[in-house]
């Protein structure tokens, strides 16, 4: 048997001429296919990104609708339910009212004749002051246009003194609550005297003829 030196490692033949890095081995270098197939993968995996940040793009997009659609409808239900509410109040209010209103009518005449007087005018004066607060208000002046939406014409008659249909007298004055109407005014109403001359008309005709009467000749 052959004996091994110590301390001796057997190296490699190296040829005549060559150097001592030759006989090291080398690292082999990367083939086409594998530099081709690097640039390819980064392409795929970046595409891959992207189509599923289009995906998260779309589907914020479709929340934030969502979103903004929920919004409008609880605005228009916060709107619906405040109406709603205001609704409710002036009808109950209303019908509370509609009931009270001929103690009103007795308080008017009362006053009109001189009856309101003592205690009774201090209690009248409450009641008054008690319904002004829940927003009941009075209506119906002589001398108004009619109009038939607020008024209702208990009487009717012509009169040269006027150039529309107008309130001549207000038998039961008209309330309301908002926008409401509780009771038309009833009135009676006056009608331009068919064929007659307006008062206007008359006094404009007669100052023409007093500036025409005083010119000199």
């Amino acid at each position: 048997m052959t004996e091994e030196t110590p301390g001796f490692e057997e190296k490699p033949d190296v040829p005549s001429g060559a150097s001592p890095d030759d006989a090291e081995p080398k690292e082999a270098a990367p083939s086409e296919k594998e530099e081709a197939a690097a640039p390819a993968g980064d392409v795929q995996q970046t595409a891959a990104l992207t189509a599923q940040l289009d995906q998260v793009r779309t589907a914020l997009n479709e929340r934030t609708g969502d979103l903004q659609r929920l919004q409008a409808e609880y605005q228009n239900y916060r709107r619906r339910v405040e109406r709603d509410r205001v609704t409710v109040k002036e009808v109950a209010a209303a019908n509370l009212l509609t009931d009270l209103l001929p103690v009103l009518d007795d308080i008017g005449r009362a006053r009109e004749h001189g009856e309101l007087v003592g205690g009774f005018k201090a209690v009248a004066e409450s009641v008054e002051t008690v319904v002004a607060k829940i927003g009941l208000q009075q209506f119906g002046k002589e001398g108004e246009p009619f109009d038939p939406t607020i008024h209702e014409a208990l009487m009717h008659s012509y009169a040269p003194d006027v150039t529309e249909t107008t309130c001549v007298a207000i038998l039961q004055p008209g309330y309301r609550i908002g926008e409401r109407t509780i009771r038309p005014a009833r009135v009676a109403v006056a009608e331009p005297q068919p064929g007659a001359t307006p008062a206007a008309a008359k006094e404009e005709k007669a100052d023409d003829e007093e500036s025409g009467g005083t010119e000199e000749v």
